[in-house]
């Protein structure tokens, strides 16, 4: 009975609080910008992102050519602190949220109250279930993927792509301790546990040349990366106007703000902690 209590006035008064606060911040730091169509920087704002990528997000959702208004995100948290959470709310957009936990139900709450367009799905994505989720969009098309999984995100992406899916567009994690010449990822592992694999919590997931050498098989350029190092964004070319993408000068590469500051050192020396780990090489 507390429990259930708890999680009733968590879902129906401080979640929505939250939200709340996150569309002020979102409103305030979207009007303080000064938009360059050449410098994703620009556009960045952050409303319910934990960085820029809300305002990234937005600026190139309003120059795909032929939007649906659609998304799928693989590992969305709470269906509050996200990448496609300003979309839902604000924006109206429908779509997918997929988390392994998604806060005791608190996502599901909230995505009901801002917008019913807005499927949560508490589960571990893998190989063996990944195809379960896919058969639940209803575009292949959409306009945004967005994937966070913190372990096997280069086999989840690949899978996707490979079942015919092509989103507009693509924001992907990627891990800076790789540096951005390496083109690598871990092992695969069902169980994995970026927590659990090693002691440093800095052996996960892909390298953003990784992302760029696969990504480009499949007709997307990248556009940049988000300036606190977290996450690279890459567009379906024949999705956009060519006289916007061809002037476009983003990020190629930037360190993990928040490794950086915990661990005191840059890239490649993070490396150095866990360069015995297994890696396979992405050509």
């Amino acid at each position: 009975m507390i429990t259930k209590l708890k999680n009733f006035i968590r879902s129906r008064f401080i979640l929505p609080q939250r939200a709340g606060l996150a569309f002020s911040r979102g409103a305030l730091n979207a009007t303080l910008r000064n938009i360059d169509s050449t410098n994703p920087i620009s556009w960045e704002f952050q409303a319910f992102s934990q960085n820029g990528e809300d305002g990234i997000i937005d600026y190139l959702c309003s120059k795909i050519t032929h939007p649906n208004r659609y998304f799928l995100e693989i590992g969305s948290s709470n269906g509050l602190e996200n990448n496609t959470a300003f979309l839902a709310y604000s924006r109206l957009f429908s779509g997918i949220m997929v988390d392994a936990n998604t806060g005791g139900g608190g996502g599901i709450h909230l995505s009901n109250l801002f917008s019913l367009g807005v499927e949560v799905v508490e589960k571990f994505i893998d190989k063996n279930n990944i195809h379960e989720l896919l058969e639940m969009c209803l575009y292949k098309d959409m306009d945004v993927f967005c994937i966070d999984i913190d372990g096997n995100d280069y086999y989840m992406m690949k899978l996707f792509l490979d079942s015919g899916f092509s989103p507009s567009i693509i924001v992907a994690e990627y891990n800076s301790t790789y540096g951005p010449d390496k083109s690598i990822t871990i092992k695969y592992r069902d169980d994995f546990s970026y927590s659990l694999a090693h002691p440093t919590m800095l052996y996960y997931g892909v390298s953003i040349e990784a992302w760029k050498r696969l990504l480009s098989k499949y007709g997307y350029k990248f556009i940049t990366c988000d300036s606190r190092g977290v996450n690279a964004f890459f567009v379906k070319m024949d999705r956009f106007k060519q006289s916007f993408l061809d002037n476009i000068k983003g990020l190629e590469y930037q360190e993990n703000f928040y490794e950086l500051r915990k661990f005191k050192m840059p890239y490649h020396e993070r490396f150095k902690l866990i360069e015995d780990m297994e890696f396979v090489q992405i050509d």
